[in-house]
């Protein structure tokens, strides 16, 4: 099955996850200088000479919050700019590579939306305490919803940035560890984007979703077509105050008929930010559970 292509890959990963997860903040590695060559099997020591010890080397990046920097396709017309946020010691360890997830903002928000609500510091927080693997967000921007550019969105990004972050960051190059989630417009087009391309995203989450109203039509379709080995894991969760509220209960039957496997959450709220930031732990730990589990492997 697909999940089993980066497997060797994702074992590193995991171990990394693991030493997070046991070492304390001054843990020390060992330099390869000072380790007994293996033709000299017993070091003696002399008045001049000092018993071996290991060279301490503290992995300051272990304790530091991952960073965000800013970038863009600069093909299109207007160029696509996007948020990446790249996860504690990703400059150190170059040899890793890490699932990634892209979060998608509310109509008239920009890329900064998903930042503000806490997913950046969250996800440094979880990742650092070992409670989460490592992993890369990327937040793309949709500024544009109500000019000309703003329909080509999904096309921009399928077909230039999940591209262009596979090439230019150290990503899982697998739709087994690449993860789609939105947030009221953002989470409309994860719907679209997410049950129309099952071969990029294994993990998609709805947030409060405002499903546009041409794909209402569509998506019992979209559902229907999906090869059962390839259904992305959904995540849907919505206020029970919330305006979309009716339109996400049908999505959710549709699901339901279509023997999806799935969560749905009505949780006490409505359709804003002081709602979603109450919930931002939960979906990155929800999101990173699809890689923590290693039934996901063998599947």
């Amino acid at each position: 099955m697909r999940r089993m292509k980066t497997r060797q890959a994702f074992i590193a990963l995991s171990l990394l996850a693991g030493l997070w997860a046991c070492a304390p903040s001054n843990q020390t590695i060992p330099t390869p200088t000072d380790i007994p060559p293996t033709s000299t099997p017993i070091v003696t020591p002399t008045p001049t000479s000092i018993p071996f010890t290991p060279t301490a080397t503290p992995l300051t990046c272990l304790t530091t919050p991952g960073s965000i920097e800013q970038d863009s396709v600069k093909t299109t017309k207007p160029p696509q700019e996007f948020l990446i946020y790249l996860p504690p010691c990703y400059d150190e360890f170059s040899d890793t590579h890490y699932p990634v997830i892209y979060l998608l903002h509310g109509q008239t928000y920009i890329d900064d939306q998903w930042v503000r609500i806490g997913a950046a510091d969250t996800a440094s927080r979880l990742i650092i305490a070992g409670e989460a693997p490592p992993f890369i967000i990327v937040f793309p921007d949709d500024r544009y919803w109500n000019l000309p550019a703003g329909p080509g969105f999904g096309d921009r990004l399928i077909n230039l940035v999940v591209p262009y972050v596979d090439q230019n960051y150290r990503t899982l190059n697998d739709p087994s560890y690449r993860a789609l989630g939105g947030l009221s417009r953002g989470g409309g087009w994860a719907v679209q984007l997410g049950f129309t391309h099952p071969e990029l995203f294994s993990v998609l989450g709805l947030h409060s979703p405002a499903i546009f109203k041409d794909d209402a039509q569509y998506i019992y379709r979209w559902l229907r077509d999906i090869p059962s080995d390839s259904r992305p894991n959904v995540w849907i969760d919505v206020g029970d105050a919330d305006k979309e509220l009716g339109s996400i209960q049908l999505l959710e039957a549709s699901l339901a008929d279509n023997n999806y496997l799935y969560e749905f959450h009505v949780y006490s709220g409505d359709h804003t930010e002081a709602y979603w930031s109450l919930h931002v732990e939960e979906y990155l730990r929800w999101y990173a559970g699809n890689w923590n589990d290693p039934t996901n492997e063998s599947q």
